[in-house]
């Protein structure tokens, strides 16, 4: 195949097909899905420049990563590192007072399964890439360096072999193993809190409960549906809390604080293979609720084990969510 005979619509046709697998490869490196989707066009305009280099002999996709897997290690050169509350800090104690948002672009964004495509003919590896999206797995990953990042991903998610990575990365099979070997027992370190795979129907339930404890505002009927040491927490805000009592007196002082009946409307999605719900806010028109952010859920054993709000209205057209919802109109979508 010799690229440089293909015009600009042409190119653009044969490498768009790579485009969702490469969105989720430069999604798993920075940690937002909005720069993922920016260093995936870049890496199509960086290929196009370059589609005279292509020899036409290897493979248009690990040609495509390569370039891809560049552009996020250049972008990450200049950018911070991304967390989750909790991977930033020790969790917060109710006698401490909220801390102020921090709006720096320092947290991790969830990601859409909509937009998620991996190999479903392969069940070994469709678990493996169903794994490595979760927000735990996000989160630790996010622990290392961007290199032995990259190297991991390459090897342990995509199965690359190291003569490959190294190929791709300019660098020895020697360095590669090394780094994948201190990646491991970093990532070995880390608690990926491991939760349940599918949605039974117990498990509909209990999202269901859920929702309607936050829409009916009772503190009592969420903490029940809490794992003992259950984690709660609201990016940007930088703390986290831990724990049936702790979260109790946190949503009572602020979710559920005053008259919060009807205050919140959920709206159920998925995201990070995980469930989710579009978080939207009651505005001055009673019937109309203004989005709010993108809430990811974790359960284990029956109960919920996580809960992360990501007040982010910008995340919302990734989720195919409107910026407004009508009560009435979702509670007839709902059947009640």
């Amino acid at each position: 195949m010799n690229l440089a005979e293909f015009n600009q619509q042409e190119f653009g046709g044969l490498v768009e097909r790579y485009q969702p697998e490469l969105l989720v490869h430069c999604y798993r490196l920075l940690g937002s899905i909005c720069d993922a989707e920016d260093m995936v066009q870049e890496a199509f305009l960086r290929a196009w420049r370059a589609r005279e280099t292509f020899s036409g002999t290897g493979s248009l996709r690990a040609w495509l990563y390569k370039i891809a897997t560049n552009v996020c290690l250049d972008d990450l050169k200049k950018s911070t590192r991304r967390y989750l509350p909790r991977t930033r800090a020790a969790a917060t104690g109710m006698e401490e007072p909220i801390p102020a948002p921090m709006m720096e672009r320092i947290w991790l964004e969830p990601f859409p399964d909509d937009l998620f495509i991996t190999d479903e003919q392969n069940p070994e590896r469709y678990l493996i890439e169903q794994e490595s999206i979760r927000l735990a797995f996000i989160a630790a990953l996010h622990v290392l360096p961007p290199r032995q990042r990259a190297v991991l991903i390459l090897r342990d998610v995509l199965d690359w072999q190291a003569k490959e990575v190294a190929a791709l990365m300019n660098t020895s099979v020697s360095a590669v193993k090394s780094a994948l070997h201190r990646a491991r027992a970093t990532m070995a370190e880390q608690n990926t809190r491991a939760h349940a795979h599918s949605l039974d129907d117990n498990a509909q339930s209990l999202l269901e409960n859920y929702m309607r404890a936050w829409e009916t505002a009772d503190t009592s009927a969420l903490v029940r549906l809490l794992t003992e040491d259950a984690t709660f927490s609201m990016p940007p805000i930088p703390a986290w809390y831990q724990g049936r009592t702790s979260i109790r007196e946190l949503v009572s002082k602020t979710v559920f604080s005053g008259n919060s009946q009807d205050r919140w409307l959920l709206f159920p999605t998925r995201a990070n293979h995980q469930p989710a719900f579009g978080l939207y806010r009651q505005t001055e028109d009673a019937g109309t609720y203004r989005a709010y952010g993108i809430q990811v859920i974790a359960t284990q054993d029956g109960l919920i084990a996580d809960v992360i709000s990501f007040n982010e209205v910008a995340l919302f057209p990734y989720f195919g969510l409107p910026p407004i919802l009508h009560r009435d109109s979702v509670m007839r979508n709902r059947g009640n």
